[in-house]
């Protein structure tokens, strides 16, 4: 099968692409994922909205994106991806225009579910389905190379919009916004990826809807992965303020978060060591760094910014791992299907996190919090050490190097 779509397309993406691929991932996880970091405030001091609405707007387009995912997956395995992909900017900036024109509670929630649909269509998911569809497994390379270039979307986003919302205020900025997603976002698309009306019909004629992956092991990547991004989210929303809560000023508590984003490298140092072997040893060392980054801060919180190194190594793999695990798990004919499916609990579950981190917080303090993202890494740890267990002996998987 890798043989027979080698002659179809090329064996991987080329260098400018996997750039302008990284790229487009910027711009689209910072006008929707996150965007609201630097929106929430100015919106609630314009609106007076309270500030639960506000973030639980972005709960709701979160959600609307992991109940669209598995339709994704099934329109790519059939389709192809590059035409929904570059869709997908004209969706997310038709959201950004409603929520710069929204003076009413229900139209700036409606807008978000708008968004939503937008992240369904072209974030993570979207694009590692296409990917993993059109070069089987010669798009592992392309995956690591879009996650590290994308791993600084954060630091480069959210200071470019804090700066249009200072420039404009924050309804124009989003209009500008929008106005960059919708120039951007289809041309790049169009330009990175081959046109997907020469993809095998024997790809299409399998994407019947059901997948050869076993249950046990399906149900074991949806727990892995969904464990995974409820502790990202949670450190995303909760990070400044258990900072702040162990004795750090806001301003230290911002550089310390700040490290992150350059941990993207460490990360793809990792998994170059790993390259030719199974992703499921990169999966270990994602999950172990992340735990043992949060029980550094939980155990010696005055040693923040090596807890948060630890921990941003294992959260770059993190976005790595998603793509390339089920890429050596299943056939490429099916592994769009197979990342739609899995991404409807991981995104269920990052969408009731803010909700629930909250409530814990708000309950039983900084502590408990730490706590209980230390037990959840150390139980996605166990899970990936049963899924190295469950995992049928086969050969490494075809990789860029084997071409």
């Amino acid at each position: 099968m890798e043989r027979q779509r080698v002659k179809n397309h090329p064996e991987k993406p080329g260098v400018i692409s996997i750039v302008l691929l990284g790229l487009v991932q910027i711009l689209s996880w910072g006008g929707s994922f996150y965007i609201m970091a630097v929106l929430a405030a100015p919106v609630v001091r314009e609106t007076g909205w309270s500030q639960q609405w506000v973030y639980g707007a972005l709960s709701l387009g979160i959600l609307v994106s992991g109940l669209l995912a598995p339709l994704s997956g099934r329109i790519i395995s059939r389709y192809g991806g590059r035409s929904m992909l570059a869709s997908s900017g004209l969706v997310m900036a038709a959201g950004l225009v409603i929520i710069g024109l929204s003076h009413a509670l229900w139209l700036f929630l409606l807008a978000w579910v708008l968004v939503g649909v937008g992240m369904a269509m072209g974030l993570y998911d979207a694009l590692f389905a296409t990917l993993g569809t059109l070069y089987g497994g010669f798009a592992r390379g392309a995956i690591t190379g879009i996650t590290l270039i994308s791993g600084f979307c954060t630091t480069l986003v959210w200071p470019g919009t804090a700066l249009l919302i200072e420039w404009l205020g924050w309804r124009d900025a989003c209009l500008a916004y929008a106005a960059i997603l919708a120039l951007t976002v289809w041309p790049m698309y169009y330009w990175s990826l081959p046109a997907t009306a020469t993809l095998p019909k024997t790809t299409r004629a399998k994407a019947s809807g059901h997948s050869a992956i076993a249950p046990f092991l399906f149900w074991l990547l949806c727990a892995i992965f969904t464990l995974a991004s409820v502790i990202m989210t949670a450190i995303s929303v909760q990070l400044i303020t258990l900072l702040q809560a162990s004795g750090y000023s806001l301003a230290a508590a911002l550089a310390v978060s700040a490290i992150l984003g350059p941990c993207q490298v460490a990360s793809r140092l990792v998994d170059i060591a790993f390259k030719r072997g199974h992703p499921i040893w990169t999966t270990f060392f994602s999950t172990g760094l992340v735990a043992l980054g949060l029980l550094m801060l939980a155990l010696m919180p005055h040693f923040a910014l090596l807890s948060m190194l630890l921990y941003g190594a294992g959260n770059g793999l993190r976005a790595i791992v998603r793509g390339t695990l089920p890429l050596a798990m299943v056939k490429p004919e099916e592994y769009a299907l197979v990342v739609g499916r899995m991404a409807r609990p991981a995104l269920i579950g990052q969408a009731i996190t803010p909700l629930m981190c909250g409530y814990v917080y708000q309950s039983m303090g900084p502590q408990a919090t730490i706590w209980l993202l230390c037990a959840l890494a150390l139980i996605n740890v166990l899970l990936v050490f049963l899924l190295k267990r469950a995992l049928p002996t086969h050969r490494a998987p075809v990789t860029e190097t084997l071409a």
